[in-house]
């Protein structure tokens, strides 16, 4: 069976990464005012190369993200099943939570993935991240190990924080490394290109207060920093508003494609801190 981690990644960075909310650090610098939300998107196969071996792939993705004060708590759920031309199916369930800093510095990640029902994969563990020396990824599970972490990693929400704001400066490239914890191979150098800006269409099934304003077509391409491949281990389109909502995401293998189309949103309430 193909290993299918790079869907729960592409997934948890969208997830954890699109939405937070930050001032701007200077003037020369866009702000940021995103809406916390739950989201649920329906996952379908987009295309199919001759070669592939996957026929089908069908299953939904929710995510929800609320204010800790301190930080941000992530909880992520997905369930996909992929129909393969020789016949065989599988199931693959995956959840997430997870807790951000909101300087950018320190996360929390517990991650456990399931294949037709039978636990496949658990990860647990906590990172350090700094810009001017290099951090580290502390796993207790799936055993205990130490991972070290390039200087300037960032961690999903800061990394699209980042983004949005290059974004909303007209910058076209923003290149990082990211470390999320959805495996235990360390962190992801992330090149990403960023569209010119266009009003959103309205959609009258989705609220308003969150759906509306810009939006930017987005594409990363995701390379292991422990590979010498020049090509991407995979890529991800998304259709990204500047309130960090995701109307919209394709996600490239390079012999199938899978779609993630938003089709439920609401706003979460902010605590009192």
């Amino acid at each position: 069976m193909k290993d299918f981690r790079p869907v729960a990644r592409a997934a948890l960075l969208t997830a954890l990464g699109l939405m937070t909310c930050l001032p701007s650090a200077s003037p020369a610098q866009a702000a940021v005012e995103i809406a916390p939300h739950r989201a649920i998107y329906k996952m379908s196969l987009a295309s199919s190369r001759n070669n592939s071996t996957v026929s089908d792939v069908r299953g939904q993705m929710m995510f929800e993200w609320a204010d800790a004060c301190d930080g941000w708590t992530i909880e992520q759920r997905f369930q996909l099943r992929f129909q393969y031309s020789e016949g065989e199916q599988v199931d693959m369930s995956t959840n997430y939570a997870t807790w951000e800093a909101k300087d950018g510095q320190t996360y929390r990640f517990n991650v456990r993935k399931l294949v037709n029902g039978e636990l496949d994969e658990e990860l647990r563990g906590t990172a350090e991240a700094h810009a001017d020396r290099p951090g580290v990824a502390r796993y207790v599970k799936p055993e205990e190990q130490e991972i070290e972490l390039p200087g300037g990693t960032l961690f999903p929400s800061m990394h699209t924080i980042q983004l949005l704001r290059h974004a909303a400066d007209g910058d076209k490239v923003f290149g990082t490394t990211v470390f999320d914890g959805s495996d235990t191979e360390g962190a992801t150098e992330i090149n990403t290109v960023m569209g010119l800006r266009k009003d959103l269409a309205q959609d009258k099934r989705f609220d308003s207060r969150l759906f509306h304003g810009k939006i930017w077509p987005v594409r990363m391409a995701f390379f292991p920093l422990a590979s010498d491949d020049a090509a991407p281990e995979y890529e991800m389109g998304l259709q990204l508003l500047e309130n960090g909502v995701a109307q919209s995401m394709l996600i490239d293998y390079g012999d199938f494609t899978v779609a993630a189309v938003l089709e439920q949103i609401e706003s979460l309430p902010r605590p009192r801190c």
